[in-house]
């Protein structure tokens, strides 16, 4: 038992680090940090969306180098075929009846893709496939991805050329949809002054143990009220199954129940950030927009009169409160 609680003492220190060296240089945005750093502790694949220039790629080189993960950056055109991002068979120069298989750039712990909408429909299945299974297929074979194998992926809401918009089948294999917004005038007089924080990179920190991290988030407790708060949260953001009036006029279909595990999946991963040890409602219902943003769908006279998605989940979770 002591065991545990020291290892559990060391996670809560490490997290708390990199939680402060990631903010310090990705100013005045330390929600969004929490959680993207939350979406990697819970395993799970985010995609960030904001316009150019509001520091989507600089928040991925921070996170990599801050947790010491294998990463690499994919900026997807409409001609980026499957086998630049997951490699392929050629012939052996040794032996012309044999192929030795190549590496693609999707051999690493942390994969940024740029710009996903603008990859063609079959080079983001063959992405979401792998962020999925955890390995890729080529030929015959089956090639196991690191571990772990987390994506970031980001999108341009305001490029309407040239764009493939993801299906809504593979929106949900997400765990997160974060919007990224302009800073605030403080937090943009640093970035222009270009003030940078010493690069405090905890060196010591690799894959093995966030990993470890990993593991003891999973084993993290739910209160009974929490679990019944997040279903009550799914279930009645659903026109078939709400209570409420304005769901059942205004949404088409609702979030499934991979909305409601994701919900408490990374609320777990919010209250260790947090220090905690169990998730509470507040942690459920401040992950609810990111979690649940990508999952639902409005019906016509909700786009008609400019009902947004995010309105319409505070809205549910203010009248369950």
């Amino acid at each position: 038992m002591l065991k545990i609680d020291k290892t559990i003492k060391e996670s809560f220190k490490n997290i708390e680090v990199i939680s402060n060296i990631i903010s310090q240089n990705f100013y005045g945005q330390r929600e969004i940090v929490h959680q993207v750093l939350a979406s990697v502790l819970s395993r799970g694949n985010t995609l960030l969306e904001g316009v150019p220039g509001l520091g989507k790629t600089l928040l991925f080189e921070i996170l990599s180098q801050s947790l010491n993960l294998t990463s690499k950056r994919i900026q997807c055109t409409p001609d980026l075929m499957p086998s630049d991002i997951l490699g392929a068979e050629i012939f052996s120069s040794k032996n012309s009846n044999d192929f030795i298989f190549i590496k693609g750039p999707i051999f690493c712990n942390l994969l940024m893709i740029d710009e996903i909408n603008r990859a063609s429909p079959r080079t983001q299945s063959a992405l979401l496939q792998a962020m999925q299974e955890g390995f890729i297929s080529i030929g015959n074979k089956n090639y196991q991805l690191p571990k772990p194998f987390i994506v970031l992926a980001t999108q341009n809401p305001i490029e309407q050329e040239g764009i493939y918009n993801l299906p809504e089948a593979q929106l949900d294999r997400f765990l997160m949809h974060i919007n990224i917004s302009y800073p605030d005038e403080e937090t943009e007089r640093k970035i222009i002054m270009n003030i940078k924080a010493k690069n405090n990179t905890n060196n010591t920190f690799n894959a093995k143990d966030l990993l470890s991290i990993i593991e003891i988030i999973d084993t993290l407790p739910i209160g009974k009220s929490v679990l019944n708060y997040a279903l009550n949260l799914i279930r009645n953001l659903r026109p078939e199954t709400t209570k409420f009036d304005f769901v059942k006029k205004y949404i088409k279909w609702g979030p499934g129940p991979r909305g409601g595990q994701a919900l408490i999946k990374i609320a777990k991963s919010r209250a260790f950030l947090n220090g905690n040890f169990s998730p509470s409602i507040s942690d459920i219902i401040n992950l609810a927009k990111p979690v649940l943003r990508h999952r639902i769908s409005l019906n016509f006279e909700a786009k008609t009169e400019q009902f947004k998605t995010d309105y319409l989940i505070q809205k549910v979770c203010d009248d369950l409160n």
